[in-house]
């Protein structure tokens, strides 16, 4: 498989705190992986800089063979341009923490109208494509529903569809179930299971829930102080985990990292 993304010697630094600290990092078309490690080590940067949410201070990311904060003009490598953003931001659907769904629109008006305004699909397509996707998370009853009137989980099941609605070729989640209830959690958990193996699309989430990426990931990265501290398949991730510092770490989750 062909890299779809890449981190070339990325730094990036909030004041005087460093987040991303020369990170190099290739994620292949179509791969799931799961970004853990303590808060603080940039997981969640890296998933805001390929949305183009945050900007680099140092290196390169490309996104599809092309520069993603850079751009090529006249044989010179210059910074991106805010058209060269939009056009880059088309390959790449976010699904965050807080569900940041139009409460004065009904669920499928959410998914709808990125689809209209942005895809410019005629709101039939869009009517179209959202129920698929409504009946893909589960939620074919709840389309009429305003966001008020539906349960946490069942809000980011509708930023989910929103997100997959636009048609990436690559998915981010940050923390997608930080926000809620305990036992609210599997729910979202068990869509994003569901995508992970019927789809070809690539994604990244950035996740506390160390089951979930055993079973979500095929590959798993640890990071801490902004680095890559390990990265491998998650049955030796989680069962024997070669660094003293991702067994530090994975202590507090799991019982029996060796």
């Amino acid at each position: 498989m062909e890299n779809i993304i890449k981190f070339e010697n990325v730094s990036k630094s909030f004041g005087d705190l460093q987040v991303l600290n020369n990170l190099n990092m290739e994620v292949k078309d179509g791969e799931k992986l799961a970004l853990i490690g303590p808060s603080g080590s940039g997981k969640t940067t890296i998933l805001r800089i390929l949305m183009t949410l945050e900007t680099i201070d140092d290196g390169f990311v490309s996104v599809n063979d092309e520069y993603l904060w850079h751009e090529k003009s006249d044989g010179k490598i210059i910074p991106a341009s805010e058209n060269h953003l939009h056009k880059m931001r088309d390959h790449i659907g976010m699904v965050f923490q807080q569900f940041n769904l139009f409460p004065h629109l009904t669920a499928i008006e959410n998914v709808k109208q990125p689809q209209t305004l942005i895809k410019k699909k005629s709101e039939a397509e869009a009517k179209e494509k959202a129920e698929e996707l409504f009946n893909l998370v589960g939620l074919g009853d709840k389309i009429n529903h305003y966001p008020h009137q539906l349960s946490g989980g069942q809000q980011q099941r509708v930023a989910i569809a929103r997100a997959l609605a636009m048609d990436p070729k690559i998915m981010l989640f940050d923390e997608v179930t930080s926000a809620l209830d305990p036992e609210l959690v599997d729910e979202v958990l068990t869509v994003l299971r569901k995508l992970a193996s019927d789809s070809d699309t690539t994604m990244l989430t950035v996740t506390h829930e160390m089951n979930f990426a055993r079973e979500f990931a095929d590959r798993v990265l640890f990071f801490d102080g902004g680095q890559i501290v390990e990265s491998g398949a998650p049955e030796n991730m989680f069962s024997d985990p070669k660094e003293r510092r991702t067994k530090e770490f994975l202590k507090k989750f799991i019982n029996n990292v060796n």
